[in-house]
Order: structure tokens, then sequence, then C-alpha cells
């Protein structure tokens, strides 16, 4: 373990080891071109390939429909907070959002600066430890929208199928488990996620729009903010993150040779399973997130008192297992195990997991 860490941090995240060696290639020169990636211009032919090849893999790995745009943003999922209702909430409308969360909470602050908004279902009064029900969502057949998020990376909680909203557009926040698992893109109106958790590093934000919801835009939007805009530049109104949108593009093709996403959730399920045994196997440890709602990409559980927890940080980062502690809005411990993330490091932190609570039980 001296010479190997395990990278389970909550994002940025692990990539795929063969993506950073490709990329070490082509940071001094991109074969055929004699430039640096971090180099050539947004407007050549080298980068058109590059970001025509990045949506492509998109698309094959998604089965998304020829009706969907698929676009390259900047400022994260937190600025899609704001585009999202900036675009899709006319005024005098209103929204529905369910709150599942830290994230799902800043996404309704930034809607209600813009217009009504309507909060559906919450799981605020259990800790957000389990995903609302069908039954307790209170959704609005007029709604402009609805707007979920998939994957709760702080509490480790993921839906296990989308909220049934009738003919209601759905929006969806997959910043966390985006590429883990197929979906099923013509239920959504609208799909946004960060980068830096499964596709690649920060900096950029990749958003699948119906093409009718771009007919929503009001006029007079920034034209950085406006969907239909940056659609009809395609992705290059300016200038794109192009390094990160490159690196997308390889992880799309490492997927695609491991059996697209169909197969990496079968990968997904088997490590998280390793992981949540050791948690039920023993009452030392108690998982945080409901059994049916528990996600596949972000397990989190407590240890019997904070300070034992920090003793576990501690001990655990100098065996080389990094990134373990939990968010400071909940505590406790995380473990971030996206696509990239080898199973023996599962199993290297499960073995940890025995000796700490032989050592400390």
């Amino acid at each position: 373990m001296a010479d190997k860490i395990y990278n389970f941090s909550a994002g940025p995240a692990v990539l795929p080891h063969a993506v950073l060696e490709e990329a070490q290639r082509d940071l001094l020169a991109l074969p055929g071109v004699g430039m640096s990636i971090m180099e050539i211009s947004h407007r050549s032919k080298a980068f058109e390939a590059i970001i025509q090849g990045a949506e492509i893999g998109l698309r094959k790995l998604l089965e998304i429909p020829d009706d969907y745009h698929v676009l390259f943003l900047q400022g994260g999922a937190s600025l899609q907070f704001s585009m999202v209702p900036m675009n899709l909430l006319p005024a005098g409308g209103k929204a529905d959002y369910i709150n599942t969360g830290v994230w799902s909470k800043k996404a309704i602050k930034e809607a209600q600066k813009v217009g009504q908004v309507n909060v559906a279902g919450s799981g605020e009064s259990n800790g957000f430890t389990r995903i609302p029900t069908q039954e307790e969502l209170t959704l609005d057949p007029e709604a402009a929208y609805v707007h979920f998020t998939s994957n709760n990376t702080i509490y480790g909680t993921e839906w296990k199928r989308e909220p049934k909203v009738g003919k209601v557009p759905l929006v969806c926040d997959t910043s966390s488990d985006m590429l883990s698992r197929p979906i099923r893109v013509d239920k959504y109106a609208l799909i946004y996620a960060g980068a830096q958790k499964n596709m690649g590093p920060s900096g950029v934000t990749v958003v699948i729009i119906k093409d009718e919801m771009l007919k929503r835009t009001p006029k007079g939007l920034p034209s950085m903010l406006d969907y239909a805009i940056q659609a009809e530049n395609k992705s290059l109104y300016n200038t794109p993150p192009c390094f990160a949108i490159y690196i997308l593009g390889l992880v799309c093709q490492w997927l695609l040779q491991h059996g697209g996403v169909e197969a990496m959730e079968k990968t997904n399920q088997e490590k998280a399973k390793i992981l949540y045994d050791a948690i039920d196997a023993t009452e030392f440890y108690k998982g945080v997130a409901h059994p049916d709602s528990r996600s596949l990409m972000n397990v989190t559980f407590r240890l019997a008192t904070e300070d034992l927890e920090k003793q576990f940080v501690k001990e655990s980062t100098a065996a080389g297992l990094d990134g373990l502690k939990g968010h400071r809005s909940a505590g406790g411990i995380r473990a971030s195990i996206y696509n990239a993330f080898p199973t023996e490091g599962v199993n290297a932190l499960v073995e940890f997991m025995r000796e700490f609570e032989r050592k400390n039980g």
C-alpha cells in the first residue's frame, strides 16, 4: 500500500489509468498536429474532430436520440441551477423540485431567484437518508418542469428509477452518476452533469437537451446563459474548456472499449456490494443511507463517535486510502467508488475496515 494510493475522493475523482497515459502522450504534441492538446485553437480542424468525437461517444453510450442537442458548457452543475430556470421557467409559471440533499437545495435556491418553485417532495425530515417514494410526491400537472438530482454524493443516496411525472418535462442533475448506468434519455427534457465524477476533469459540463425545449428560451438572456445560442454555435460561442472535452472524449472511448454503460453498471453493483456487505456484517459500522436508496457511487457510513471517525480517516490515509472523510456538512465516512475506481481498492478498504474494527471494536 505504501506505493499505491486509492483515491476515494468525491470529485474531482479518479480517472482511468489508460486515459491518463494517453493524455500524457498528447500533452506535448498531438499525433499529426505537432502542438500540445492544450495549445491548439478551438477553431482548428484538430479540435473540431475532438469535440465531435466526444459528442459521438456520448451519443453511443447513452443512445441519445437525434432530436436532442449535446452541449459542452462551463460553470459546473452549479451554473445549471440558474440556467435551467432562466431558460425553461416562463414568466408567471412554476416548477416542481424534489429536495434530496445539499445540491437539490442549492438548485431550489437559485430557481427561486427566477420564478415560483414548488418543493414537490423532500427527504429533509429523515436527514436525507432515503429517496422519497412516488406516493410522497406532490406534483403539479401544470408545472413547467420537474427537477431532481439522480445521485446525492453527500448522503450517499440514489434514485433507482426516475419519478413518474406524466407529461411534464423532466430535468435531472446527473453529475455524480452520469455514465455509471444506462439512462433512458428520451424520458427527459434536459439532463446536465459536471464532468468531474465519472466523465473527466473539472471544467466542462454536459447538457443534453431536447430540441423542442430550446424554443422556450426567452429573448434577452445573456448569450452565454442561453441554451439556444449555445446550441446554434455548437458549444463554440466562446473558447470552450478544450482539455476537459478532450479527456471526456477519451473516457467515452474507454467506456465503449469496456462494454459501455451496461457493463459498467454491473461492475459498479459488484463493487458497491462488497463494501455494503462489509458494513452490514457488523455493528461497528453503520450505513447512513436506507438500503433501498443506497448509492452505487458514494458509500456513506458512521462509527460510534466522531473521535473514532477522525482516527479512521487518519489511519486510512496513512494506509494509502485517500479521501474517505465525509463531507463537512454531514460528517462520517464516505467512499466514492466511481467508474474508474478499481475493485482491488474496494477490497483494500474492506480489509482495512476489518483490521480497524479488530483493534478498536
